[in-house]
């Protein structure tokens, strides 16, 4: 869908939304927890098989209340969330077509739904805040899965003084969120290194074949494992060189019960180096 098309018919639903934020109370199940392979930011304007698998998902999704997404691009020292009402779409990149720059996703946000995740986490104190807004591992996302923006959406942070393990432990607190009718979403990926990264070339080696370990360790439930992924030696320092794409993996696994599991979608690497490899846990 066009930017113009976006934009116009998603004004009316946000609206509607800021009008009347649905109540807090729980639902009778669990909203799904969903990983993204985001990849490139242009996925937000082109369509490809990623961004239409993008599109069939959120139409297959019982309508959220509110979507938190833990975005690869959003670090901070300290924890942090999103509570403005108006989020500003953040074009957080270079060197792309002025038709990306130009696009904006005018989702709601949400104070409520905010708080209410300050007062689920008690591992840490999560400062609210008003400055950040939407990244592009967020609404490049969301733009094929909710096109009409009418779905309040807000941010959490990864705090990139705290190891894996933390973040995964942090994870598990906003579980009472998906009973609230809340759909978390991360959004990075597994095989992430850009410097290495090649123009239509197959995956690297080693790129593969940490991809396809990932995959078998959580099919396995070896959440343990994929937490200290650098036991794995060079695949894994070449295929995860900083962890800020990774870490929002850990934030959907932690949040999966012992009755749930796994559907794998997006199974690709491009460029050589970036996985595309995509789940829902449900």
């Amino acid at each position: 869908m066009k930017n113009g098309g976006i934009i116009a018919i998603a004004m009316s639903g946000a609206q509607t939304i800021l009008k009347s934020l649905h109540n807090l109370d729980e639902q009778d199940q669990n909203l799904p927890a969903i990983f993204i392979g985001h990849g490139s930011p242009m996925n937000a304007i082109e369509n490809n098989e990623f961004t239409q698998s993008w599109g069939k998902l959120g139409k297959e999704l019982s309508r959220p209340k509110a979507i938190l997404c833990i975005s690869a691009h959003w670090e901070t020292k300290g924890t942090k969330v999103t509570a403005m009402e108006r989020p500003k779409t953040i074009h957080d990149f270079g060197g792309f077509p002025q038709e990306l720059f130009d696009m904006q996703y005018p989702a709601p946000g949400s104070r409520d739904f905010a708080r209410l995740t300050t007062e689920q986490v008690k591992k840490v104190h999560i400062e609210l805040d008003d400055e950040w807004g939407l990244d592009h591992g967020s609404w490049s996302v969301l733009c094929r899965m909710f096109p009409l923006a009418d779905v309040p959406v807000f941010q959490l942070s990864l705090d990139y003084t705290q190891p894996p393990q933390w973040h995964y432990d942090l994870a598990k607190e906003l579980a009472g969120l998906r009973k609230k009718g809340v759909l978390i979403v991360g959004s990075g990926n597994i095989v992430h290194n850009l410097r290495l990264m090649r123009m239509n070339n197959p995956a690297f080696e080693w790129a593969a074949e940490f991809d396809s370990k990932i995959k078998n360790l959580i099919l396995e439930k070896n959440h343990s494992d994929i937490i200290n992924f650098n036991r794995f030696g060079t695949m894994a320092h070449l295929s995860v060189p900083s962890n800020e794409h990774y870490l929002p993996m850990l934030y959907t696994l932690a949040l999966q019960q012992k009755n749930e599991n796994v559907s794998f979608f997006n199974e690709q690497t491009v460029l050589g180096s970036v996985s595309m490899r995509s789940f829902t846990i449900s």
